[in-house]
């Protein structure tokens, strides 16, 4: 079903309305939440939006998938390992990440480091 997710900033923090703040910890997760902007919930057949947000110090889990992803980054700075690269980002550049390509996303900056993922949506569950 189409829908429009409203932007809400809030004291600095980034949401949209209705969407919930998920927890996106494990034992090699440090201060990451996603925020699913766009998937299965609105029957998207080709693809899901989320929104990734790593709070200073933090990071996502190393990582290697079958599908690729698209990566633009909304807020802070980061450092992006992808492949054997390691490049610093911040606000308005873009990130690809081939298939099977290992990577991992770190805040580097004092402010949160936010960025949306776009995924297939074969490969959208809330994992």
């Amino acid at each position: 079903m189409s829908c429009v997710r409203r932007f809400i900033a809030v004291d600095g923090s980034f949401h949209w309305d209705g969407i919930s703040v998920q927890s996106y910890e494990s034992s090699e997760v440090q201060g990451t939440t996603v925020r699913w902007l766009v998937g299965p919930e609105e029957g998207a057949p080709s693809f899901a939006i989320r929104y990734f947000e790593v709070e200073p110090g933090g990071c996502t889990s190393l990582d290697i998938h079958e599908h690729d992803h698209g990566v633009v980054v909304l807020r802070g700075r980061g450092r992006v390992l992808v492949g054997d690269d390691t490049v610093h980002v911040s606000f308005g550049d873009v990130v690809y990440v081939s298939p099977r390509e290992q990577h991992q996303f770190r805040c580097v900056g004092q402010e949160p480091f936010g960025f949306l993922c776009v995924i297939p949506a074969e490969r959208s569950t809330h994992e």
